[in-house]
């Protein structure tokens, strides 16, 4: 769509009345982002809406202290899975490795 000077004119009045972006771009037959893109091209910004409505700021929640009694109680030890693994493998002679492998190859045939 070309931009020409009636359509700036009629942006600049609408823009200045008030209405948006979406129902400017309505009234001029084109998209919202092309209006807003003169919009910004042509400078033309609005003021920062105030609030409609004063947020309640919440006072953060208070912890409750604890006993000390509950800090004094012992704390379970955790053993980690590794630890409990590393235990030394059992050691076989050279005859029941023999066997074993033995007994492993007739499995397979």
């Amino acid at each position: 769509m070309g931009w020409h000077a009636n359509d700036i004119a009629l942006l600049n009045r609408l823009w200045s009345a008030g209405q948006s972006a979406a129902q400017i771009a309505r009234r001029l037959g084109c998209s919202r982002n092309a209006v807003c893109g003169m919009l910004t091209r042509l400078g033309l910004k609005r003021g920062h809406k105030p609030p409609t409505a004063t947020p309640k700021i919440r006072p953060s929640p208070k912890l409750r202290p604890r006993s000390s009694a509950a800090c004094a109680r012992p704390v379970a030890r955790k053993v980690s899975r590794n630890t409990a693994e590393r235990q030394q493998p059992k050691e076989f002679s050279k005859q029941q490795l023999y066997s074993m492998l033995a007994e492993a190859v007739r499995n397979t045939d």
